[in-house]
């Protein structure tokens, strides 16, 4: 089962940025015929949340120190361009998401939408469940094993299921893009990663519901008809709160 969302450009680890104390603190021109006017570190946070799902105080220190201090200024440009700045302070964890009018249609969009995997999806509904109860038994930090997330994607492989092999490579590679789009972090110990806490404010608990239940339905043969337009794991309107992500930019 496929979950439309959206894709996002990995790290940038063979970019050398501009280095901050490099760049004149008393004007916002940072290069000839330059008409911005944002400063060096809140551009860096605008291009980040365009190029990225999210930042956090965790994966983004400095982006989301910046962010806090210039919120009203950074959700301003994002408006500009159709965006909204989402912010979970309690989680200390922001990203955007498409804005949608007051009549409910949408505007031009720079983003562009990919699918989750049913195997992605799997491992980001197992991880939201790990990290709940770790943080509930007073876990400062919730780790988890590459080998849990694939037995537990396994536990959903319907009996008549025959390629086993070509399931776990499937799992292997769904736990492989869940690390890229930051919601595992690497520990140091390529098996074991500490789980986000992004990942609460960006999976919706009604749409979880939903989707482990036609999942359960979809093994036992007797998955529901497909609605006219794929659930959204990331869809504006799929939580009443508003805690949902957004859309990310195509490579820039």
């Amino acid at each position: 089962m496929s979950l439309d969302t959206s894709a996002e450009t990995g790290p940038e680890t063979d970019v050398e940025l501009v280095d901050d104390e490099m760049v004149d603190g008393t004007s916002v021109s940072l290069f000839e015929g330059d008409e911005g006017g944002l400063e060096y570190s809140q551009r860096r946070v605008l291009v980040t949340l365009l190029k990225q799902r999210f930042i956090s105080a965790r994966t983004h220190p400095r982006d989301w120190t910046v962010l806090v201090e210039h919120e009203r200024l950074i959700r301003s440009r994002l408006n500009d361009l159709f965006l909204d700045l989402m912010v979970d302070r309690a989680r200390e964890v922001a990203w955007k998401r498409q804005a949608t009018s007051e009549t409910g249609s949408r505007f031009p969009t720079m983003l562009y939408d990919a699918a989750w995997s049913r195997e992605e999806t799997l491992v980001l509904v197992h991880l939201r469940d790990r990290l709940r109860a770790g943080l509930a038994s007073g876990d400062a930090r919730v780790y988890i094993d590459r080998e849990d997330i694939v037995g537990y994607v396994a536990s959903f492989r319907p009996s008549h299921a025959t390629d086993v092999a070509g399931d776990e490579k499937r799992a292997r590679n769904a736990v492989a893009s869940v690390v890229k789009a930051g919601l595992l972090i690497p520990s140091g110990n390529d098996e074991r990663f500490e789980i986000s806490e992004a990942v609460e404010p960006l999976i919706p608990l009604e749409l979880l519901q939903e989707l482990l239940e036609a999942l359960l339905a979809a093994n036992s043969g007797d998955a529901p008809p497909e609605p006219e337009e794929p659930a959204d794991l990331f869809d504006d309107d799929a939580d009443p709160d508003g805690t949902t992500a957004g859309e990310t930019a195509g490579e820039m």
